[in-house]
């Protein structure tokens, strides 16, 4: 069937349908617009895409003399074919004088499809003569501009594929004169492998919608250097609508490719002395709970020679904080503009001591999967800032994912080749270990993909991001020579993709003085936790410093502790997203029997997520998970202290 677009002017819609009726029975494949007010038509006549405009003679509020008047003001030239009930000949005649094709009654349709395949042939004519008019007579003058701007020229004869080349062209493209072998497959040929298909369609499309063909796309020198080509192409057409031929223009666009390339990255790299006073936005995620552990075990097995097993418990935990304490003192580093002190270390290992927080960040609607090279070679990097690097990752993926997704790290040896150095900014051709993070989220168009490293650059609403999250990243990648990549499409996903230059060494380790604690108190503390490990610790760390704990699970268990409980509570100590129902629900149903109790939220979710669950609201205490005992402490002291 024989494509066909169509603007039909009609009010009554089973008339439009017996115009399209008549249209399919005659083999076109229509894809139609109806419109019946003059505003309608004109913003339909905004998109030059119509074939054909089929009007009715009178409507309420127009009639075709008022259509054939907004086509003749349009820069589009479709045939219009009036249709009326009713044969009236000073109407044909008013009709026919302001432009119409043709004229043709309702009831005679079957004089629809002689009337559309003639004034489709003689639209094809039209435009035809017009270009080739066009292209003759400045063609000798064209030419020579286009050879003095060095731009190239090219024509096809598109039944037997003959190509030819201007010198210009073939030089464009790494030959030397002569060196086309003059045949459409040969042009097909010089195209880079990965850009061809996308070459191919855009030409069907063009050839097939009567629209000429803008590409870019890269060739593969003989040197093996890659160039951009940028060309614009015109088929024409014979009388019956078919293509014949074909003719256009190339030129080298390969220095405004690295151009802007390396404009993007030189703004990006001058703002990152920005992004000083932005950073204290993100560590605070990075605390850990580990901590806690840290500091509770330290002080109650202080002067004991402890057994093997607990010794090993301790020593995972102190190793947990100490990275968490590093990162809280790298991240201070770098808003002061500091010198790093990067250390040979691997990144499996960083994934592995974080895998837990990250679980516990993410929440139970997201999957997190680890992939990891169980021979990855080492990378010198900075522990903190690798952290963050993974955290920020890991936390953009999540917020990607609103109604839950997969989240999947992996780490991988990769060798990067000349080839792929090429084709990438920036980047030396070596040994790297990669991290990637993908997600199954929403993903991102190439327009957002162009501009996230930027800083201030931000696709969330205003107060839930600053956009200094990517850039940030993509500053601690590059001041350890490493390189970021992101692939992503609507809808589809999103991977980032960390290449750090590869080394020989064995992997160091890390130590940090441990935090002390914060004065407590006497009162009594409802906790609800359903996280049985945060429970206990915060359980640990509330008895350690003087109060009195009332302990629950989830939400029910804790209103009939609370329902029995003889005595005052002072606080309510609670988590944010638990089974069965929220944080917030528990505290107004907890505070109408103690309507004096402050209530202290903590979550492992970040303030998006604690917003979705309606909860960060002014005069609301709120403790972020992980926790450190003295974070912990003195939030729990804070709220209790706090004057309602």
């Amino acid at each position: 069937m024989n494509p066909l677009r169509v603007l039909i002017v009609e009010d009554i819609e089973d008339d439009a349908a017996l115009v399209l009726r008549e249209l399919a029975r005659g083999g076109y494949d229509v894809t139609h617009l109806r419109v019946e007010t003059i505003e309608a038509l004109r913003e339909a006549l905004r998109r030059p895409e119509w074939d054909l405009v089929v009007s009715d003679f009178s409507l309420p509020t127009l009639n075709a003399t008022d259509v054939l008047k907004v086509l003749a003001a349009s820069t589009l030239d479709p045939p219009c074919i009036v249709i009326s009930g009713t044969i009236d000949e000073e109407a044909v005649v008013d009709a026919l004088r302001s432009g119409a094709r043709d004229f043709i009654v309702k009831d005679r349709l079957a004089r629809l499809l002689p009337a559309v395949s003639r004034e489709l042939r003689e639209a094809a004519r039209r435009q035809n003569r017009a270009a080739e008019a066009a292209l003759g007579s400045a063609e000798d003058r064209m030419r020579f501009a286009l050879e003095a701007a060095d731009v190239g020229t090219w024509e096809s004869d598109i039944a037997s594929g003959k190509t030819s080349w201007s010198d210009v062209l073939e030089r464009l493209h790494g030959m030397p004169p002569g060196g086309f072998r003059g045949t459409f497959e040969a042009f097909v040929d010089a195209i880079h492998p990965e850009d061809r298909q996308r070459v191919l369609d855009r030409i069907v499309q063009s050839t097939r919608d009567h629209t000429e063909s803008r590409l870019e796309y890269r060739v593969i020198w003989p040197d093996g250097s890659v160039r951009w080509i940028a060309g614009v192409g015109q088929p024409f057409y014979d009388e019956a609508g078919q293509p014949i031929r074909a003719a256009g223009v190339g030129m080298d666009i390969t220095a405004q490719k690295n151009l802007e390339a390396q404009f993007r990255q030189a703004q990006r790299m001058e703002s990152i002395g920005i992004l000083a006073g932005g950073i204290a936005h993100d560590f605070n995620n990075l605390l850990t709970a580990i901590l806690g552990y840290t500091n509770l075990l330290l002080e109650e097995l202080a002067g004991y020679e402890l057994p093997d097993r607990p010794r090993g418990d301790l020593e995972q935990i102190r190793k947990a904080g100490e990275r968490a304490a590093e990162l809280t003192s790298q991240l201070l580093a770098f808003s002061r503009r500091q010198i790093i002190k990067p250390m040979v270390l691997n990144i499996n290992t960083i994934v592995g001591d974080l895998e837990p927080m990250l679980r516990r960040l993410i929440g139970e609607d997201i999957e997190l999967t680890t992939r990891l090279s169980c021979d990855l070679g080492s990378a010198n990097a900075d522990v903190g800032q690798l952290e963050q690097v993974i955290m920020n990752l890991v936390v953009n993926a999540r917020d990607a994912m609103p109604t839950g997704g997969k989240i999947t790290i992996e780490t991988a040896n990769v060798d990067l080749d000349e080839a792929y150095a090429r084709k990438h900014i920036a980047v030396a051709p070596g040994p790297y270990a990669m991290l990637a993070v993908s997600d199954s989220g929403t993903g991102m168009s190439p327009e957002v993909q162009a501009r996230i490293f930027e800083p201030f650059f931000t696709t969330k609403p205003k107060e839930s991001g600053t956009g200094l999250g990517l850039a940030t990243i993509y500053g601690i990648v590059k001041q350890i020579n490493g390189n970021i990549w992101v692939y992503s499409e609507l809808k589809r996903g999103t991977t980032f993709k960390i290449y750090l230059p590869r080394v020989d060494e064995i992997p160091e380790s890390v130590t940090q003085k441990v935090q002390t604690g914060v004065r407590g108190g006497e009162e009594t503390v409802l906790l609800v936790e359903d996280d049985e490990r945060v429970r206990k610790l915060a359980r640990e760390l509330l008895m350690r410093n003087g109060y009195t704990v009332i302990e629950a699970s989830e939400a029910e268990e804790a209103l009939r502790l609370a329902a029995r409980h003889s005595g005052l509570i002072h606080l309510l100590l609670t988590d944010v997203v638990m089974p069965g129902t929220s944080g917030r629900l528990l505290a107004q149903r907890v505070l109408q029997q103690y309507p004096l109790m402050k209530v202290l939220y903590m979550s492992g979710y970040t303030d998006t997520a604690i917003v979705n669950h309606g909860i960060l609201t002014t005069g609301m205490a709120f403790l972020q998970k992980p926790f450190t005992l003295a974070t912990f402490a003195r939030a729990v002291r804070e709220a209790l202290d706090t004057v309602s």
